[in-house]
Formats: structure tokens, sequence, C-alpha cells
């Protein structure tokens, strides 16, 4: 499993989150298996996301599409404060307790 972790500022999470629930990256199509959107407690402003993917150029392919037609040119949502940090993580271990 691959995961594309994703944390930015926004300056208005429900306006963010209408543009991330319109989908602009096709995650179905792109290979995403499941994500899930955090938010800190002490920081309602950022927002931490978690793409799933079965393989690693399914998320190299979803990050390169995010760092080019989403988060930069004329279709960047107003609601992004500056540029996302992202990294693709393999997981190793995970265990239900």
């Amino acid at each position: 499993m691959f995961t594309l972790q994703i944390e930015h500022a926004v300056n208005d999470f429900a306006a963010w989150k209408r543009s991330f629930d319109s989908d602009p990256a096709d995650r179905a199509g792109s290979g995403v298996v499941s994500y899930r959107v955090c938010r800190p407690v002490n920081d309602s402003q950022r927002v931490l996301i978690e793409l799933d993917f079965a393989e690693r150029d399914h998320a190299e392919s979803m990050l390169n599409t995010l760092r080019t037609r989403v988060w930069s040119g004329p279709g960047r949502p107003a609601s992004l404060d500056g540029m996302p940090d992202a990294r693709i993580v393999e997981s190793v271990e995970a265990r239900t307790l």
C-alpha cells in the first residue's frame, strides 16, 4: 500500500471541502482505493489528506496531476493558502489492536 500524504493551509475549510468533493483529479479513476481527510485539533486552518493506492506509480501520477493541474494555474482553489506539502510513503506494517 502506498499513501500520498498532503498537508496544507486553507483559508476557508467549507470552500476547500466543496472543491475537494468536486474531485478535480478523478480520485477513483486515478487509482485511489481509500482516503482520509483530517484537521489538527488545534488548527482548523490546516488540512491533512491521505490518499491510498495499491500501486506506487498511481500515487506518483496523482501527485504530478495535483501539482500541475490542481495546485497551480487558473484552476487553483482560492481556498488554498500557499503550496501544499506532499510526500508518498509505503506502508510496511499495520495492526489493529
